[in-house]
């Protein structure tokens, strides 16, 4: 959908110079703190690199955003105090807003998604108290934008932008300039979690105009990568969908300073998958005993994919946790998905023959390895199949397994990086059935709401039968499910028109090695 445009303060080109004495002079210290700088000694073993966390979870807000927020209200004329301000956020942004507005007396309207985390709902509601309304609207960011937006029209609030102005991006500088301040030795780089670009501008340009030599690198998630397109694009571009397990960074569109402003002062981007992010979510804990949200390992996903592809450097790089607002239930899901992101576990889907001493012979295949999973369904009278996850020690390992199964005669395919095996097949491996025929397979993501299941399959079309379904609450904040469809040949062009209509993420998986081998007749 488009944005509704907000009207918020006119921004002019901004300077390097200038940012950096609007940085110097940001008011954020009357609520913010100035959060460690750490080593981090496991992962510095592990990598070979010296690696040091920022941590801005340990901020009153448990996240950076406060400080932006602050120093953009703080600047309020007594005009714009008394209409009070608006603000649309999927969680931090707005507890930033809340925490401001109650310290300054001002009456904050906050939008949020209605998906947005309930830990982030309720902690707007307690740091903002009586000076703060939370108003609830639409699935995305960009809804509650475009409810702000109408709010605004209506009553003349002061609009208070996560990213794109310059106060806000000053303030969340002070982050770069206290790692300058707390690390005064030679660093490597920074890396920066990305979403709008607010942080990663405000960093970078203050990092660049005292130690151009420190490199800052910019991480996104494949999902969510707004700030790598437009850069590559030379212009902000906006993404028709946006990923939402970082719901912290899942942005459609870059801010219009922020991508003047990265353009000229971030030297790499990196992108990163749901696995990396969940196996850095481990890395922090492992470390600090705290659990970052999503977006908050963002940084330290992308550092360690940015060490394995460039290799090590002697100089520490630095990593910014930059939040921690993680709903509880979503840990089920990092932790399930930490082992592949960590490159420990290999998943694969084996065929053995149907005959004595085949489970003896797979067995030997493995070698003494740990199994982390094991499914298994016969599947004839001559063959079985077999979906088993294996712990390994770095990803070389797989082709090891992949040779070692095939040299006692069975077939392998390699799931590890097959999303369909992760999320669905490993749970419902039971055989194909011969009443399943033209079947289809799609996967299908929606915004995980009370009722959205059920409002989900009220859109499927009644005219074609459903051969096959699965769906797991992993406690994240969209749902995902499989869908198997029988549609007949010649009906195809009007399933697609249907599917058209949906309104939903969608992808094709008829053609999935592992789903054909596991569940096709």
């Amino acid at each position: 959908m488009n944005a509704v445009a907000i009207t918020a303060e006119p921004t002019d080109r901004l300077s390097g110079h200038e940012l950096l004495r609007q940085t110097v002079g940001a008011r954020v210290y009357d609520v913010a703190r100035e959060t460690a700088l750490e080593a981090a000694p496991l992962l510095s073993t592990r990598l070979g690199q010296p690696v040091l966390l920022k941590r801005e979870d340990q901020q009153p807000v448990f996240s950076f955003k406060l400080r932006g927020a602050y120093n953009r209200m703080s600047q309020l004329d007594a005009e714009q105090r008394a209409r009070g301000v608006i603000a649309a956020s999927a969680g931090n942004h707005a507890q930033g807003v809340a925490l401001a507005a109650s310290r300054l007396g001002i009456r904050a309207v906050i939008v949020m998604p209605i998906t947005a985390p309930q830990v982030k709902v309720e902690a707007v509601r307690r740091f903002g108290g009586a000076q703060v309304d939370v108003v609830l609207a639409g699935d995305s960011y960009s809804d509650a934008q475009a409810a702000a937006a109408r709010l605004q029209a209506e009553h003349g609030y002061t609009f208070v932008h996560p990213f794109d102005d310059a106060a806000v991006i000053a303030g969340q500088a002070t982050v770069g300039m206290e790692i300058l301040r707390q690390h005064p030795g030679p660093l490597h780089a920074v890396f920066v979690p990305v979403g709008g670009g607010g942080l990663l501008a405000g960093v970078a340009a203050y990092i660049k105009a005292l130690r151009p030599e420190v490199k800052v690198i910019g991480v996104q998630t494949c999902d969510s990568d707004a700030m790598v397109q437009s850069l590559d694009a030379g212009a902000p571009v906006t993404l028709s969908e946006v990923g939402l397990f970082a719901d912290g960074t899942a942005v459609k569109r870059v801010g219009d300073l922020t991508f003047e402003l990265c353009q000229r002062y971030v030297d790499d981007m990196v992108r990163v998958d749901t696995d990396a992010i969940c196996a850095a979510i481990r890395d922090v804990f492992q470390e600090t005993r705290s659990v970052p949200e999503p977006a908050g390992a963002l940084a330290l996903a992308g550092l360690k994919q940015y060490v394995a592809t460039h290799g090590a450097s002697d100089h520490p790089m630095v990593a910014i946790v930059s939040g921690a607002n993680l709903n509880f239930d979503r840990l089920r899901f990092v932790a399930e998905r930490a082992e592949v992101g960590e490159q420990r576990e290999a998943v694969f889907a084996v065929t053995i023959p149907e005959e004595r001493g085949s489970f003896r012979r797979f067995c030997a295949a493995l070698d003494q390895r740990s199994i982390t999973e094991f499914n298994y369904r016969i599947g004839s009278a001559s063959e079985a199949h077999i979906f088993v996850g294996v712990q390994t020690t770095h990803r070389d390992e797989r082709e090891t397994l992949i040779e070692a199964f095939r040299s006692h005669g069975f077939g392998v395919l390699d799931l590890t990086d097959d999303e369909l095996a992760k999320l669905h097949l490993r749970h419902m491996i039971g055989g194909s059935s011969p009443l399943a025929r033209d079947e289809l397979l799609y996967r299908f993501e929606f915004p995980e709401r009370p009722g959205a299941l059920t409002r989900f399959l009220g859109h499927m079309h009644p005219d074609w039968n459903i051969s096959l379904f699965h769906y797991r609450n992993q406690g994240a904040d969209y749902g995902r499910i499989l869908v198997g469809i029988q549609v007949p040949r010649d009906e195809r062009a009007l399933f697609q028109a249907f599917l058209d209509t949906l309104g939903y993420p969608f992808r094709d998986e008829s053609e999935n090695p592992a789903y054909r081998l596991l569940l096709r007749e």
